[in-house]
């Protein structure tokens, strides 16, 4: 009769760490060299939250401010304009729909021409420029809307990606870190 054949004493061999984001069959991944952690993608992933909660705020405060000025100005869209006639110049879409009606009037009291193209003595050359320095107000305050917003857009996709980073960070911990002994 043979006799069974019994397990060496002592813990089980310990499994090769896998590579969890890898596709296909497992490699196994090197040791982490001890003192090394995944504290510095934590501190990144954070910095870089902080930066688009910045980003967030600095985006909303521009916004505010610049529809704040031009409701102070008490401006209101033609009411020949195509779009708005008649609602208060507050942000970006009145402010281009004015200024698009600025335009208008500006080439109707032209009979068409640029300010460019008025002789020095045409006496509407001054209207057509007071028309002119309007609308590039207008389109300022616009393209003040539009980094506003392109700023609030960037500190949330920021926020997202330092979310990513520090929970990347936590995965990469526990898996550098030894597996916790089983007492029996």
């Amino acid at each position: 009769m043979t006799q069974p054949v019994e397990p060496p004493a002592g813990p089980p061999p310990a499994e090769p760490a896998v590579d969890p984001v890898s596709p296909g069959p497992s490699a196994p991944v090197a040791a982490q060299p001890p003192g090394r952690s995944a504290t510095p993608v934590r501190v990144l992933g954070i910095v870089v939250i902080v930066a688009g909660a910045i980003f967030v705020l600095a985006g909303v405060i521009t916004w505010f401010t610049v529809k704040s000025q031009l409701s102070d100005e008490k401006i209101t869209v033609s009411a020949d304009a195509d779009r708005f006639g008649g609602n208060a110049v507050d942000g970006p879409l009145t402010a281009y729909a004015e200024a698009d009606a600025i335009e208008g009037h500006a080439l109707e009291a032209s009979g068409g021409k640029t300010y460019a193209e008025l002789a020095k003595d045409d006496p509407t050359r001054d209207t057509v420029m007071t028309a002119s320095f309007l609308r590039a107000s207008l389109f300022t305050s616009v393209v003040a809307f539009g980094v506003a917003l392109m700023a609030a857009g960037l500190g949330v996709v920021l926020i997202l990606i330092g979310v990513a980073v520090v929970l990347l960070a936590g995965r990469l911990a526990a898996l550098r870190s030894p597996p916790a002994a089983v007492s029996a």
